[in-house]
């Protein structure tokens, strides 16, 4: 379905993003991956993905927090792949703290990643898919994009924002086929995830398996992860001719947790 068309996935080393990029090129599409992450390890498994598309796998180790070195990867994708027809913004940070408590270094780390990154790809990617009239801006916010919990300003902040972002793109480039939708996950189960699970089960002296419930039971009525295979699959429906009328939605896959 897309071959052809070249995604930047930011974020894309391992978890949701990864998945993403896997997803998109089981249906053809070459990929520039982006992270902190084994970016060798990561290169591999999506082109093992796109194996049967024959298709191209590239990196580039832009620091999300710097909107120079993001110019330089748009550029360097350009120039690598002819065009961004799809960018896929799923970079983030995490940190935990009151507002009160909260150090501002972190406050600022976090809006500029989880935030400001995805205005600087989408501004840098618009004019070459606007020109084309066709192009896919996929933006992974959160179910916190939606709702908030306590000890997470910043994250919650940046989500919501960038759901507002997700429906100004989306309403700029209405008339065209151009469009920007978010993704709103609740839990899913990455390293990241994984690390914050054992760390309960260690605290509290308690199995993996009850702390995971433990965690799920606070918020998520499936009482199930969603995994970045689901997520991968839903980035690609946004792509499809099917979503070419979806626009500026914010699309929680969250087991229920916004639904309460």
């Amino acid at each position: 379905m897309l071959k052809g068309k070249t995604a930047l996935v930011t974020g894309s080393t391992s978890g949701i993003g990864l998945g993403i990029a896997q997803a998109l090129a089981a249906q053809g599409a070459n990929i520039l991956l982006n992270g902190f992450g084994d970016s060798e390890a990561a290169k591999a498994q999506v082109a093992a993905a796109g194996q049967a598309h024959g298709i191209s796998v590239d990196y580039h180790g832009a620091d999300m927090s710097k909107p120079a070195e993001i110019e330089a990867m748009m550029a360097f994708g350009a120039q690598r792949f002819g065009r961004l027809d799809i960018v896929v913004n799923n970079a983030g940070i995490q940190h935990v703290a009151s507002v009160e408590d909260f150090p501002v270094e972190k406050w600022d780390a976090i809006l500029a990643i989880n935030l400001s990154s995805a205005f600087h790809t989408t501004r840098l990617a618009l004019p070459a898919m606007q020109q084309a009239n066709w192009g896919r801006i996929i933006n992974v916010a959160s179910v916190h994009g939606l709702v908030g919990s306590v000890q997470k300003s910043a994250y919650v902040a940046a989500k919501h924002g960038i759901v507002g972002l997700t429906k100004v793109t989306a309403l700029e480039n209405a008339t065209t086929g151009v469009t920007c939708n978010a993704i709103c996950p609740g839990w899913v189960l990455t390293p990241l995830v994984q690390k914050q699970v054992d760390a309960r089960a260690a605290a509290q002296n308690i199995s993996t398996e009850a702390a995971t419930k433990q965690l799920l039971g606070e918020k998520e009525p499936s009482m199930q992860f969603t995994t970045p295979q689901e997520l991968g699959e839903l980035a690609v429906f946004f792509c499809s001719a099917a979503a070419n009328n979806v626009r500026g939605v914010a699309w929680n896959m969250d087991g229920g947790w916004a639904a309460q």
